[in-house]
Order: C-alpha cells, then sequence, then structure tokens
C-alpha cells in the first residue's frame, strides 16, 4: 500500500499518513484547520512486514485502507528524553 507522511507545522511530532489516492483537502476539516500546512515528510509502500518507529503497521494500514489517513499523535511520555516533548493543554479535534 502507498501512502505519503505529512508532518504538522502547528504541532510538533504530529503526522498524518494519507493513502496515494487520498487528497489532503478531504481530510475532516477540524483536522485540516489544527494540522495546518502540511510539510512533506517521505513517502512509503507499507507491508505487514515493514516496521515503523513509533506505530503499529497493522493499525495504520487498517486505517489507511477503511478512512485513507492514519494520524500520529506526540507520545504523551518520553522517558528517553530525545525529544523534549513540553506539556501542552492543546488538542487536535
Amino acid at each position: 500500500m502507498d501512502c505519503t507522511v505529512w508532518r504538522s507545522r502547528n504541532r510538533e511530532y504530529t503526522y498524518v499518513f494519507l493513502r496515494s489516492d487520498f487528497p489532503f483537502e478531504e481530510l475532516p476539516a477540524s483536522l485540516r484547520e489544527a494540522f495546518g500546512q502540511p510539510e512533506p515528510v517521505i513517502d512509503l509502500v507499507l507491508s505487514p512486514e515493514r516496521q515503523l518507529a513509533n506505530e503499529d503497521i497493522n493499525v495504520v494500514m487498517h486505517n489507511l485502507e477503511a478512512q485513507g489517513f492514519h494520524l500520529q499523535l506526540p507520545p504523551r511520555e518520553d522517558p528517553s528524553g530525545w525529544l523534549d516533548i513540553k506539556p501542552t493543554a492543546r488538542t487536535l479535534l
């Protein structure tokens, strides 16, 4: 399954995976507004054998098949400290 990963300019560590035939403009309006102007990250070919860094490949593929997109939100915790995630009260939806 082909998809493109887009990064949010409005919210750190927030990405949306879009099936290759699913335009960004077809995302729910509230999500598009909160996400802001998308920035392309990478084009991927997904398969059950592929591993993703922060998401379950089966969940991503299911969401792409069912709704055309998969939203990856920032992790709630970062025990490693690598991401330097700051607490926020903002929600996307």
